[in-house]
């Protein structure tokens, strides 16, 4: 969960594109990137969601977006410079452990009926994990800053659960959801924190090696809980779409990781349910609820506050 702030073992980026980013914690081309992230995540969500309902395979479409996302990013890769290490790769495959253990407790959620809970404590989880690395190695955030993060993490929650709750909502089923959730939210953390150890100067390879390892982690979980991750039917095939997109997002998140603070790039890119919403009320023509709009409310105003700062 490192940061910029060179955390412990942190290397600092070599020359790139984004070497030149101001690394004040609101900077503003960090904070859009990490908004551009969450934007790609969110649209990712949403096609993969889409796609795992109208299907039924919600486990063969986590592998086969992993996998696509991996696959492509690798031939990317091919084509841009980089010297990535052992410890550049060591930090990849954690990340893509928790990529991993994300997108499959995440789909368990959503396979199970329980995504009205795991998507929010997810989410928030997914922020939370890396505010703290990057407050451990050092970072310190403004006023400000801590104002807008202040909004993201209510803003995520409320955006992030549905106004109807659903069927068979008891206790033991709020108590699977959250569950599910923590770990979920504990795995897309450590993929954000761990990413964000990889510099500039590695390359794509640790990206493209982080997808891949998710993808064997979600075909293990599928196989213990008994889930079939092996794409039988061509409409599965739309996974691939939402994996190149959240390729995009992952690559997006690095960059922004390298030019700004983690603690506030994270929070930002965490805000990918937001979009998720946006796209279900406009191309789906689902309603957005009080709360829903309380809680894009509260996101806007946290990009707000966290680009002034």
């Amino acid at each position: 969960d490192p940061d910029h702030p060179d955390g412990p073992g942190r290397t600092r980026p070599g020359p790139s594109a984004s070497a030149g980013l101001d690394r004040g914690e609101g900077a503003t081309v960090p904070v859009l990137l990490a908004l551009a992230s969450a934007a790609a995540y969110g649209l990712a969500d949403f096609v993969g969601g889409l796609t795992s309902r109208r299907t039924g395979a919600s486990w063969s479409v986590g592998f086969v977006a992993l996998l696509a996302g991996g696959t492509t990013t690798a031939l990317v890769a091919l084509l841009v410079p980089g010297s990535p290490t052992a410890a550049h790769h060591g930090w990849a495959l954690l990340a893509g452990l928790g990529n991993g253990l994300g997108t499959g407790f995440l789909y368990r959620g959503l396979a199970s009926g329980r995504m009205g809970v795991v998507a929010p404590v997810s989410a928030v989880g997914a922020a939370l994990v890396p505010l703290a690395v990057g407050l451990a190695s050092g970072e310190r955030p403004s006023g400000l800053v801590w104002l807008g993060v202040a909004a993201a993490f209510p803003g995520i929650w409320w955006v992030s659960r549905p106004e109807v709750a659903a069927e068979g909502t008891g206790p033991g089923h709020r108590a699977a959801g959250t569950l599910d959730g923590v770990l979920a939210g504990l795995g897309f953390g450590t993929l954000f924190a761990g990413l964000a150890q990889v510099p500039d100067s590695a390359g794509l390879l640790p990206l493209a090696l982080n997808q891949v390892v998710a993808a064997v982690v979600v075909a293990l979980l599928a196989a213990v809980v008994g889930g079939d991750w092996l794409p039988r039917t061509p409409p599965v095939a739309w996974g691939a779409v939402a994996g190149l997109l959240g390729a995009v997002a992952t690559g997006l998140f690095l960059v922004a990781s390298h030019g700004g603070h983690l603690s506030v790039v994270a929070v930002i890119a965490s805000l990918y349910p937001a979009f998720t919403v946006l796209l279900a009320a406009s191309v789906l023509r689902e309603q957005i609820g009080r709360g829903q709009a309380l809680g894009l409310a509260l996101c806007a105003l946290a990009v707000g506050l966290v680009a002034a700062g």
